[in-house]
């Protein structure tokens, strides 16, 4: 009777851990061996500016006196970009401007300009031909201050990831949040993404190089990435775990019991 226990425990324990060594944890497994592999880069959209986005919109001309009425009492000088400004009055561009309801932004001097509904370039083409009446050549950069997405379950640190710019897959959103975990279901990951009140949802095969033809591999704004947990994990391994202890006192406590037999 003893020896049937025992030999039923470590069946349920090789069983558990089977099931785990058999999930495919390696990204991008069906990559063919080669030295090099070369592929057209596919992004089937880029992100829109929306209603309650935060943009940080700067300019830059030949007259950096000018520049003061644009950049909120900040002189962005030439070849400047993306550096430390002079600081010229009271304003603080770092509070960005936030879009409303309808799309629009309201810059000083242009007043009411709707960017809502275009990307990034467009928004800088649009306020750029706007600032010839007033500027020499001017340089404008459009930034989002709150682009985030939201990475769920079965990962390192589950969190809501704010990222400099609209440019982030979900490879490295996952990075980002400590990847994931040995439990996470690569195959079958999870990305809900809300577009003109349309819910879309898509799962993403991470372990298939097909990844980088799907629209969601690029990540929109307020995206959410969930990562399922293997079922190994729900119905045994996690219990396994929660009593790592306990377990290895059994086996071995069983092994000495056989050991007398």
């Amino acid at each position: 009777m003893k020896i049937n226990v025992c030999c039923a425990l470590l069946v349920f324990l090789l069983a558990s851990c089977s099931a785990l060594r058999s999930r495919n944890v390696v990204y991008l497994s069906d990559l063919p061996e080669e030295p090099l592999i070369t592929e057209t880069v596919i992004r089937d959209s880029d992100p829109v500016i929306k209603p309650e986005d935060l943009l940080s919109i700067t300019v830059t001309s030949l007259n950096p006196e000018s520049n003061i009425l644009f950049n909120r009492g900040y002189i962005q000088p030439p070849g400047a970009m993306g550096g430390s400004n002079i600081r010229q009055g009271a304003g603080n561009e770092a509070e960005g401007y936030l879009v409303d309801d309808e799309g629009y932004v309201v810059l000083p001097v242009l007043g009411r300009v709707k960017v809502g509904g275009l990307t990034r370039n467009e928004a800088k083409v649009l306020i750029r031909e706007q600032l010839d009446e007033y500027l020499q050549e001017p340089i404008v950069e459009v930034r989002y201050l709150n682009f985030r997405v939201f990475v769920l379950g079965e990962v390192g640190s589950p969190s809501v990831v704010t990222v400099p710019d609209d440019d982030v897959t979900v490879i490295e959103a996952l990075a980002m949040v400590g990847d994931m975990t040995i439990y996470g279901k690569r195959e079958n990951v999870l990305v809900i993404r809300e577009e003109d009140g349309v819910r879309k949802m898509a799962r993403l095969n991470l372990n298939s190089r097909k990844v980088f033809d799907s629209p969601f591999f690029y990540l929109h704004q307020n995206d959410v990435v969930y990562v399922e947990p293997d079922k190994a994990k729900v119905a045994g391994t996690g219990f396994i775990r929660r009593n790592w202890g306990f377990a290895v006192g059994l086996i071995s406590t069983a092994f000495l019991l056989l050991r007398a037999f």
